[in-house]
């Protein structure tokens, strides 16, 4: 998982940005997330389809149509994210290859990424989000409380 470092990194940040300023309530369009993320809005609409074929995220259309998230930023972790994109991108073997890699460096990684896994396991959105708010970032509107008994 860690190799397809780009992939997922972007997809995190697709995530975080909708959870910042859309939430579950509104919504942000493809080309506002692009912009703010300073992606083209052609190379993230893959990882938004992948995403929203998930469940993580809510594609709505029309004239203000645009994406919000699919389920509460508290239940969702930075492996499902993670997880949503990678499986929709298999990894190709056209990788390193020789004894060195698969007897060394390939159990070495493998150690690392199970590592990772976890720590991304017990990572949410909203903590991501908090932390966003703790250095500084403004959020254009704040998400109405709401209560359910």
């Amino acid at each position: 998982m860690i190799l397809r470092r780009d992939r997922a990194m972007t997809a995190v940040l697709i995530m975080l940005d909708v959870a910042f300023h859309a939430g579950r309530s509104n919504a942000v369009s493809a080309a506002d997330i692009a912009e703010r993320s300073g992606l083209a809005r052609r190379g993230i609409e893959p990882l938004l389809q992948a995403l929203s074929r998930s469940g993580l995220l809510e594609s709505i259309r029309g004239p203000r149509g645009g994406y919000r998230l699919g389920r509460p930023r508290r239940d969702v972790t930075l492996i499902n994210i993670i997880e949503a994109v990678l499986n929709d991108d298999p990894e190709g073997s056209d990788g390193p290859q020789g004894p060195l890699f698969h007897k060394v460096i390939e159990p070495c990684w493998s150690g690392f990424d199970t590592k990772l896994t976890e720590q991304m396991r017990q990572t949410t959105l909203d903590e991501l989000v908090r932390q966003a708010e703790d250095a500084g970032l403004k959020r254009p509107q704040s998400e109405p409380i709401t209560f359910s008994i």
